[in-house]
């Protein structure tokens, strides 16, 4: 599978599921149970590259606006719904988490921002094709975020780090 693979994958299943989180997991599981086992295994890949790729300090911090407040479990909930909105909405936030402002600007942070269903849904195809859980794909998250760590809590420096999503969501 190659990466306009994957993130065709992601655009037609959030399409098909209206943009609701967990309709996209449960669409996306299918459409994975209907590729093989190896395809399967190449998306999981790329999604957990993606997942680690967006494990930054300036991105969690975005995130922590958003959602007002982000612990270690949301964030990891937050980049897998980033995942899930394609490649443009993810590219530009893992570049420049500020511009979430415009790139997602019906953000609702009560129905957005959580996909955790979306994270599983390889691990879910591969035992419907296989009946085995998926192999162990040798990508290990870092321990810490990319970045040095600020204090998401210090309302001046998030709103100088992030000032359009602060204006939108901050204090």
């Amino acid at each position: 599978m190659y990466e306009t693979d994957f993130w065709q994958l992601i655009d037609e299943t959030r399409e098909a599921a209206d943009g609701d989180p967990d309709e996209q997991a449960d669409t996306l599981v299918d459409r994975l149970a209907q590729l093989t086992p190896d395809d399967v295994v190449d998306f999981a890949r790329l999604f957990e590259a993606r997942f680690q790729r967006a494990f930054t300090t300036d991105l969690w911090g975005a995130a922590h606006l958003l959602l007002g407040g982000a612990s270690e479990e949301d964030f990891d909930f937050f980049r897998c719904w980033l995942i899930g909105q394609g490649r443009e909405v993810y590219e530009g936030a893992v570049h420049h988490p500020d511009e979430l402002a415009e790139l997602v600007p019906d953000f609702d942070e009560e129905e957005d921002g959580d996909a955790e269903d979306l994270g599983y849904a390889a691990d879910e195809a591969h035992e419907q094709l296989t009946g085995l859980p998926l192999p162990e794909l040798g990508l290990e998250q870092p321990a810490e975020p990319e970045g040095a760590p600020f204090d998401f809590e210090d309302a001046d420096l998030m709103a100088k780090r992030y000032p359009r999503l602060w204006e939108r969501f901050g204090g």
